[in-house]
């Protein structure tokens, strides 16, 4: 029970500090709106809040699944073939570095501003580099001994994979999912900055902002901070489905 009233007591805090200090201080809107204005738009456009916070959580999402799926797969490829090993780790690593200001105006000129497309190939490609590098590393700790009794037992590569490497990697494959998952709301918001259709978080941040409304700009913020954070918590639930005995393991 402490560990969750800590941090709520903690927020709590926070939030009347940062509303005494801007009646304090008289800070103007556009530095600093208090917690008060913020929750006030929350509530005038909590209509518009929520339909933005769909069209950037579906986005990420897809994205997540579909990066999620493609770093296991090859994954799996790169731990049973060396050589595809040497060819895709310096390609995910540039992958990796490719910042979403120079991929997203990329993918809306190939695919169309008109299309969600775009966005979900950004999040896909950033959410691939974790969840890759994670899973091959799960599927390479293996305990030599355990693989040398079932090859002994006249198991095939696919049944040692499946029975001994999937498993050892499942761990190792939700720690990537879980540093992915809210890396892909994060993903999703920004690459809206830079054109595209003007449905998600990221556009309306930037509307808001433009036309001075500096509230609803940072109750949009407030709704992308807590998409990332439902995503993380539904990847942390899911892991701990997934691999109870990990949760169970003390730290």
């Amino acid at each position: 029970m402490r560990r969750v009233l800590l941090p709520i007591a903690t927020g709590i805090g926070a939030l009347v500090a940062w509303q005494v200090v801007v009646d304090a201080f008289d800070i103007a809107p556009y530095v600093l709106p208090g917690p008060q204005a913020i929750a006030s738009s929350l509530h005038d456009f909590a209509g518009e809040i929520l339909d933005a916070a769909e069209a950037s959580g579906t986005n990420a999402l897809i994205g997540l699944v579909a990066g999620t799926l493609l770093g296991v797969l090859v994954a799996l490829v790169a731990s049973r073939l060396s050589v595809v090993d040497g060819m895709l780790a310096p390609l995910a690593a540039a992958a990796n570095a490719m910042p979403i200001v120079a991929l997203a105006p990329m993918f809306n000129t190939m695919f169309g501003t008109t299309s969600s497309v775009p966005r979900r190939l950004v999040v896909t490609v950033v959410v691939f580099f974790p969840v890759f590098v994670n899973t091959l590393r799960g599927l390479r700790d293996v305990d030599p001994v355990q693989a040398e009794v079932l090859r002994s037992c006249a198991a095939s590569p696919w049944q040692v994979t499946r029975t001994l490497r999937l498993p050892g990697a499942l761990p190792h494959a939700f720690t990537g999912v879980r540093l992915a998952s809210a890396l892909s709301v994060i993903t999703a918001v920004v690459a809206e900055y830079f054109g595209g259709l003007q449905d998600g978080l990221g556009a309306r941040i930037t509307s808001a902002a433009a036309n001075t409304a500096y509230p609803r700009a940072w109750a949009y913020v407030t709704a992308a901070c807590a998409l990332g954070l439902a995503f993380y918590v539904v990847a942390l639930v899911l892991e701990r489905v997934a691999v109870p005995w990990r949760a169970s393991t003390p730290s």
